[in-house]
């Protein structure tokens, strides 16, 4: 549609500026899967990325694409983690110093991933504090360039070329589910598949404690959540953006929920049988279909992984029951 903030060609634009800088991720299959569920299921590695989440492909589509000038200047972001890495792994390649403002109950792999990578971390207490805000007055007293996690047109464009690269290699899909948390994935997603495969049936999936897309979805109001309780930390996020609120609303089909034990069963599956390490978040698209919360029967369905970057000692915990 003439107007929208972000379309197809932006991208195939950034697709063309992540050539051979980000991974072309593999598309996993299992057998066993397929036949638990009597479909065709094409998971998409994004857990596999470049600092282990889809995450890389926004965050650096977005900075490069600033000028010398602003690169000088400093890159800013807030993120619980998997955009905090992004941003400080991009900005790294790209010359930039990155500030990221972290919540303090953030995973332990993902801070000191984000540290790694060179990036100063600003700590925050989400109780008590909003990102937002304090972001805002970092970025106006040391006059740096603030890149958000999704709702930023760079970012959603960057982030749809990991649907773009899954229906190159699978040609066709029926169903295609995505995790959703602010929605900068889900919206560059749809876009990609419903260019690239008109009749595919786009689904966002979110916990269940952090339903704000799905009631956002069906009201067609923006709707809010406060710091949920659920594992999928990559989903807390208060509600979709300016941006990724009318992109859901035109293109994603359907929004539906999963609970935490759902995650708990996926992840499981997903180590046991499938050999991946996948981040509770990362397998929200997977468990609508593996748990039964979507009918997928006799259809070819796409789900993108979104993310790996799993605390090894909390999703040990959360597979023995604790």
């Amino acid at each position: 549609m003439t107007g929208d903030p972000v379309g197809y060609a932006d991208v195939e634009a950034a697709a063309e500026r992540l050539r051979g800088i980000a991974h072309r991720t593999p598309v996993a299959t299992s057998r066993t899967l397929d036949a638990q569920l009597q479909a065709s299921v094409l998971m998409k590695c994004e857990s596999l990325q470049r600092a282990g989440a889809f995450k890389f492909r926004g965050a650096y589509n977005a900075i490069s694409r600033l000028s010398p000038v602003d690169r000088a200047r400093g890159v800013l972001t807030y993120s619980s983690g998997n955009h905090a890495q992004a941003v400080a792994l991009a900005s790294r390649l790209l010359g930039a110093a990155a500030t990221v403002v972290m919540p303090k109950t953030a995973p332990g792999p993902k801070r000191q991933a984000t540290e790694g990578y060179g990036a100063t971390v600003v700590d925050y207490d989400p109780e008590r504090e909003d990102r937002e805000q304090l972001a805002a007055r970092l970025q106006e007293e040391r006059k740096l360039v603030l890149v958000p996690p999704f709702d930023h047109p760079d970012v959603i464009a960057g982030q749809g070329t990991a649907t773009r690269e899954l229906l190159q290699e699978v040609e066709s899909l029926d169903v295609l589910l995505v995790p959703c948390g602010g929605g900068g994935l889900l919206s560059g997603s749809a876009i990609a598949a419903k260019h690239l495969a008109p009749r595919c049936r786009v689904i966002g999936v979110e916990p269940e404690a952090g339903d704000d897309a799905t009631r956002s979805f069906h009201t067609g109001v923006l709707q809010t959540v406060r710091n949920p309780a659920t594992i999928a930390d990559g989903a807390r996020t208060p509600s979709l953006g300016r941006l990724t609120f009318p992109l859901v609303r035109q293109y994603v089909d359907e929004m539906l929920t999963v609970s935490d034990q759902d995650l708990v069963e996926t992840l499981r599956f997903l180590m046991e049988r499938v050999k991946l390490v996948v981040e509770p978040t990362g397998a929200l698209g997977l468990a609508a279909a593996y748990r039964g919360r979507v009918d997928v029967r006799g259809r070819r369905v796409g789900v993108i992984l979104s993310g790996g970057n799993a605390d090894i000692a909390a999703v040990g915990d959360l597979l023995r029951g604790r």
